[in-house]
């Protein structure tokens, strides 16, 4: 197991381009976001996040979220952007907010978990986006926990037996910690917070009903 330190305002690039070369590969690192670390794979590849549930022992019906580097990825991933979701996006993205769309039928199985739902979320952590800039295509954004256990805003508390599974963990030192980013689902009329994060669903709802 190689951990490489990471600056968490200018992440170095040559890591950066080691990490995305590793989940290119079908490798899981671990890698910070705004919140909590997380857990990295090319989402994409059906083995690499087959590997994020093993690893984090996660149902496989609940589906992992995904990062993604720009807005326009949507166009591939979602059938339809609504005037509220786009209104949540223009004031709470980058981070804070993870969105639940209904997927594209282009979006892999594994993915959706049979839900026909994805969630996605534009990152707000500089390394986190590097990472997805240099894969080029959406990356995983799981917490890096054992499913069931707190997220860790620090490497040092991370399992020892999620740590031994992958392939690189990049420590950026401890991170602001909490809930992690609010979930909210936008494939009705009327959006529903699944889980309050960074912002409350007070904030959401008042967003919504101007």
């Amino acid at each position: 197991m190689k951990i490489y330190k990471i600056n968490h305002e200018h992440p170095e690039p040559e890591i950066i381009q080691l990490a995305g070369s590793v989940i290119k590969q079908g490798g899981v690192i671990a890698f910070p976001t705004r919140c909590l670390y997380g857990l990295g794979a090319d989402a994409f590849n059906a083995e690499a996040v087959d590997r994020v549930f093993k690893i984090k022992k996660r149902p496989s019906q609940k589906p992992i979220l995904i990062l993604v580097d720009r807005r326009r990825q949507l166009e591939r991933l979602v059938s339809h952007v609504s005037k509220a979701a786009a209104r949540i996006m223009d004031k709470f993205w980058p981070g804070r907010v993870t969105l639940v769309f209904e997927a594209a039928d282009t979006v892999p199985h594994h993915l959706t978990s049979g839900t026909a739902k994805v969630g996605i979320r534009l990152p707000g952590h500089a390394v986190a986006a590097g990472l997805v800039n240099s894969l080029g295509r959406p990356l995983t954004g799981t917490s890096a926990n054992l499913s069931g256990r707190p997220g860790c805003r620090r490497i040092d508390d991370l399992d020892p037996q999620l740590i031994q599974q992958l392939d690189i963990v990049l420590d950026a030192g401890p991170l602001k910690g909490g809930t992690g980013s609010t979930v909210v689902d936008v494939t009705q009329d009327m959006p529903r917070v699944l889980r309050e994060g960074e912002v409350s669903a007070k904030e959401i709802l008042a967003l919504i009903k101007r």
